[in-house]
């Protein structure tokens, strides 16, 4: 591709957080990377296919652009000119078309990205009798999160049907990596960072030391974590009716929902989560395709007398952790390395509530097949690795006709039933208040 626009600057928050992250994995970063696998109904030629992918790497600089340490420094370089290698395979009929498209798709997320000299991007597309019908995209997670990631497939569908990024790009305005740098280096950006990591701060410093009570002596460094998925739609169709009565938001509902499950559970009355906000508030913003690696602090001080009143108690904690949840992560990592050098105790931030859901996602299926109708279900599968720092990590995820609980848990202080347990009683709040 040619003709688009090109530049330099640092990088955003968002790219350094997702950078240091991926570094910090090792060979275990491509668990990090973004993919989908998805049917082309009734077909594509070619020719359209590539048209379309070309005009959204001209409508997403996120897609075009590589992160590079210079002098000490992160940043981002955006190609007004390059080359993406395409896969095309060839299969006869679309039964081996899918299954193209799943082999395709575990090759193109199992390898990390070269983040200094390639595009963070992989494109593959399977052809059946001169048409493409399976179209496989995986994404760095520098280059985009879960939001940004459907943004992109929803444009390139829009794109495949005939209309340029010239058309979609004057129909709507929306933040782009450079330009996100910048207002984040700002004297308004540089506000906001020294707002939120004095937020940080203030937290860690006064929090609970501890939410959930842990076993004498060290815990074994190889034991399992187990994972618990609760699929409900039970709770999908609850939810607004339980924040409608609550006057409230529904991911509120939920937040204050798995703050009573983890007092029942750790057997106090104060709550710190470190929350992951995977929603934007500007229209700028829910329009970009970016990553935004927005992690806030929940801090409740203490649940209500009933779930109603928790809700209440909820709504402003959350607020303050949604503003404060954009900041220049290396420095805060910096911060509180400096208040443990002081001596001080951080509180246990080491659960974590990552609510996903997003319009668009229970729209758009996950793999190569059609997504099966949910029926409620609860199962364990298999168990993940010893994750460090890590006592819980919740994530709602919407699906079609369901929301999904996905819950990891340190084995070490958490079994499998107290597992169910804690994803039931959710399920059971959010129910009874509807």
């Amino acid at each position: 591709m040619r003709g688009a626009r090109g530049g330099q600057g640092p990088a955003t928050w968002g790219q350094r957080a997702i950078h240091t992250a991926l570094a910090g994995l090792g060979p275990d970063a491509p668990r990090y990377n973004l993919r989908l696998a998805a049917p082309v109904d009734p077909g594509l030629p070619l020719a359209e296919a590539l048209r379309a992918f070309t005009e959204l790497l001209h409508l997403h600089d996120a897609l075009r652009t590589r992160l590079i340490e210079q002098d000490g420094d992160l940043v981002q370089r955006l190609d007004a000119d390059g080359t993406l290698p395409v896969t095309v395979l060839h299969r006869e009929d679309a039964e081996q078309a899918g299954g193209a498209a799943a082999e395709l798709l575990a090759a193109f997320a199992d390898r990390p990205f070269d983040l200094p000299r390639e595009w963070p991007v992989r494109l593959g597309l399977v052809v059946v009798d001169g048409l493409v019908r399976q179209t496989v995209l995986v994404l760095s997670h520098t280059a985009a999160d879960g939001w940004g990631m459907r943004r992109a497939v929803r444009d390139l569908t829009v794109l495949a049907g005939g209309r340029s990024a010239d058309q979609l790009r004057a129909e709507r305005t929306f933040a782009q990596p450079l330009e996100e740098a910048a207002e984040q280096d700002s004297p308004r950006g540089r506000r906001r960072d020294a707002a939120a990591r004095r937020h940080w701060r203030d937290r860690l410093s006064s929090g609970p030391r501890a939410q959930l009570p842990r076993p004498a002596g060290e815990p074994d460094p190889e034991r399992p974590f187990p994972y618990a998925v609760l699929r409900s739609p039970q709770l999908a169709a609850a939810l607004p009716r339980a924040a409608a009565r609550l006057r409230t938001g529904d991911a509120t509902v939920l937040l204050a929902a798995g703050a009573t499950e983890l007092v029942r559970l750790g057997g106090q009355r104060e709550v710190l989560f470190q929350v992951v906000v995977g929603n934007r508030f500007s229209e700028q913003a829910a329009e970009a395709v970016t990553t935004l690696a927005q992690e806030g602090l929940f801090h409740l001080p203490e649940l209500g007398r009933d779930f109603a009143d928790t809700v209440r108690r909820c709504q402003g904690p959350a607020l303050s952790a949604y503003r404060h949840s954009g900041y220049h992560k290396p420095q805060l990592d910096a911060d509180l390395a400096a208040l443990r050098a002081a001596g001080v105790e951080l509180a246990d931030h080491s659960v974590i509530w990552n609510d996903t859901r997003d319009p668009l996602a229970a729209l758009m299926p996950d793999g190569p097949g059609e997504a099966p109708v949910p029926e409620r279900e609860l199962t364990f599968p298999e168990a993940f690795p010893a994750r460090p720092g890590l006592s819980v990590a919740v994530d709602v995820v919407a699906v079609p006709g369901a929301v999904e609980l996905r819950m990891v848990a340190d084995g070490a202080l958490l079994d499998r039933a107290r597992m169910a347990q804690f994803l039931c009683g959710i399920e059971r709040s959010v129910l009874d208040a509807a």
